[in-house]
């Protein structure tokens, strides 16, 4: 119905660090691949942003189809000639920098970017190409307009599992024996050199718990490792969907649903141009739609 679920208090007493200060935009994005033998299908890519500010609940998502099994996001930013207008600007990061302008009276002097189902040997391919859409995009609003952007990779499919240091100790493990939600690795078992964390955001039910492995690929905001880990574990308590803090951060999560949903509102493909070649492209969403989030 276009309302929120759940606030958070910090959020309404602006002390959210780095997003509170100016208004910020979060983004979210991600691709889904047709399953093995479907030769033919698309690539599904989803992005949504955040359209409350400071708040960060509401996201408005926008979906794409791109060439099979394609894992950069081809429609973040795209040009084209029309007859009457010459060259236009488009693309799904012009579009929901446009609608947060829209929905909040002011344009997003911060951009967090989380780009979920990226693997290791992608990650420069993907980070290259995207942040030079995000670039443009936002020159194609205003020549001078670019706010600074961070980047963040977010994997749950990883090997990696955390354990309590003293299973008997109640005080330091959850009703599953699992590590308690909120506990950040970030030394001895990361990175030497890169900024990475893992996270485990989420109250284990059943089984052990899979931390969330989160790599920062560019941060022009400088967040300090404790303020994009808080913003992180804060912002996986604002899940629609649950009460409860999730396991992946909403946006990306959100990306993920938006992309699984589109995938059904593909039309058959009754052509005899079956190749990998012809992209049949999703039906355009309502503008309606566009702004409530239509794919939880």
């Amino acid at each position: 119905m276009g309302g929120r679920n759940t606030v958070l208090l910090d959020a309404l007493s602006l002390r959210i660090p780095m997003v509170s200060d100016i208004p910020t935009i979060i983004f979210g994005a991600d691709v889904t691949h047709p399953e093995k033998g479907e030769d033919s299908s698309p690539s599904i890519a989803a992005v949504v942003a955040s359209q409350d500010w400071p708040e960060a609940t509401k996201y408005a998502g926008l979906v794409s189809a791109q060439s099979h099994r394609q894992e950069i996001i081809q429609d973040l930013y795209k040009t084209w000639q029309d007859p009457q207008l010459g060259t236009v600007s488009g693309g799904m990061i012009r579009e929901l920098l446009l609608s947060f302008k829209r929905a909040t009276g002011q344009k997003p002097l911060r951009i967090i970017f989380y780009r979920d189902g990226v693997s290791d040997g992608q990650f420069y391919h993907v980070l290259l190409y995207e942040l030079d859409a995000i670039r443009k995009a936002c020159a194609s609003l205003e020549a001078s307009y670019q706010p600074p952007v961070t980047f963040v990779v977010v994997q749950k499919r990883n090997h990696t599992r955390l354990f309590p240091n003293n299973h008997n100790d109640k005080k330091s493990t959850d009703k599953s024996g699992n590590v308690l939600p909120g506990t950040v690795v970030d030394s001895k078992i990361c990175h030497p050199t890169d900024f990475d964390f893992y996270l485990c955001s989420h109250a284990g039910i059943q089984g052990t718990s899979r931390p969330a492995h989160y790599h920062v690929l560019w941060d022009e905001n400088n967040f300090s490792a404790d303020d994009i880990q808080s913003l992180t574990n804060n912002l996986c308590y604002t899940y629609a969907r649950c009460t409860r803090s999730v396991s992946v951060v909403p946006p990306a999560y959100y990306a993920h649903l938006a992309a699984y949903r589109a995938r059904f509102y593909m039309e058959p493909n009754n052509s005899e141009d079956t190749s990998i070649h012809h992209i049949r492209p999703l039906p355009e969403l309502k503008e309606k739609v566009k702004n409530v989030m239509f794919y939880c």
